[in-house]
């Protein structure tokens, strides 16, 4: 019998796994210290609520995937006792997203508003067909099977990288214009626990693709692009059915295809798209220029229990 084996925290295994530990640890928030109470005077005259609580209900299923099935897949399989820990608290993290949005519901809708929307989540083709495809690789892991293992963690990154952004825009684009501030303050604070998790897991997919032959990892690489591909074509749709009032699609479509390239980044492959112009308003609010949100250096402005080491570029350059 396998002698039952302790997580040793004083070995060195991947120097970047207690890195990656300790920020997401320092950038703990609860979205109810958060005033989400003060947009509700904008919301009542906000033209376009259908969306933006599609655009919520549409995040809340997807970090559900991420909590329930995702993180706990991948832990599961991993062998690697300090990375299995490691995503176990990313899971915390996205169960705390899920119930984020969840709090805005509750404090700007009514309760059959927001029956309606989980409704909405369940019907829309687009919406399941990506929760599927994700879903399915998850449940595809096989024991000692690494090929397995390293494309549910690139369907990972495909979700934390690529697919919550279509989501993000509204937010963060409203916000950037001084509408439903508080809220997108909450949006802030989940793409940087994002940021950290797909920029992590695309690190430790990495190290395994690095080991595969040459023949797997040409194998692996088409089968990545495929995959991306026809969620991407998928998330064209979904952004066509969920922008259809704001005139905004375009505009996403854009912010997804960079978003789609970040991931590529993250999981160190060659980028799919041409590089092209993002709106600004919502690049200004990622890069926190000549706006309220602070995402790599504390909480946010509306959040401010504690200050943690800022994050830059030269941090995830490996």
């Amino acid at each position: 019998m396998k002698p039952f084996e302790a997580v040793n925290w004083n070995k060195n295994q991947h120097e970047l796994t207690k890195v990656f530990w300790d920020q997401q640890w320092k950038q703990i928030w609860f979205p109810e210290e958060i005033a989400v109470s003060k947009d509700i005077k904008q919301w009542q005259d906000f033209a376009h609520q259908d969306t933006y609580k599609k655009v919520l209900g549409g995040l809340t299923l997807l970090d559900t995937i991420q909590t329930n099935i995702g993180m706990n897949e991948i832990a599961r399989f991993e062998t690697n006792l300090q990375e299995k820990a490691l995503y176990t608290v990313f899971a915390s993290f996205e169960a705390i997203h899920a119930k984020s949005y969840s709090y805005i519901f509750t404090t700007l809708c009514t309760n059959s508003e927001i029956d309606a929307v989980f409704d909405w989540v369940k019907r829309n083709e687009y919406l399941q067909y990506k929760a599927k495809r994700i879903s399915d690789v998850y449940l595809s892991i096989e024991a000692g099977n690494e090929v397995s293992l390293w494309k549910a963690m690139f369907a990972s990154v495909m979700l934390e990288s690529f697919l919550f952004y279509s989501g993000f825009f509204f937010p963060l684009y409203l916000g950037g214009q001084g509408v439903l501030r508080n809220s997108a303050e909450v949006i802030s604070l989940i793409l940087r626990d994002e940021s950290i998790h797909g920029v992590a897991i695309g690190y430790f997919a990495q190290q395994r693709f690095k080991q595969f032959t040459a023949e797997q990892r040409e194998q692996l690489t088409v089968w990545g692009f495929e995959f991306l591909l026809d969620l991407y074509h998928n998330e064209m749709n979904y952004t066509n059915d969920l922008y259809a009032e704001t005139g905004l699609s375009p505009d996403v479509k854009s912010y997804v295809r960079y978003n789609a390239n970040k991931a590529l980044m993250n999981l160190g492959l060659e980028v799919m798209f041409p590089e092209e112009e993002v709106n600004p308003i919502v690049m200004n609010g990622i890069r926190n220029e000549g706006s309220t949100y602070d995402f790599f250096s504390q909480k946010g402005s509306t959040y401010a229990v504690a200050k943690v080491a800022p994050i830059t570029d030269d941090t995830f350059r490996f």
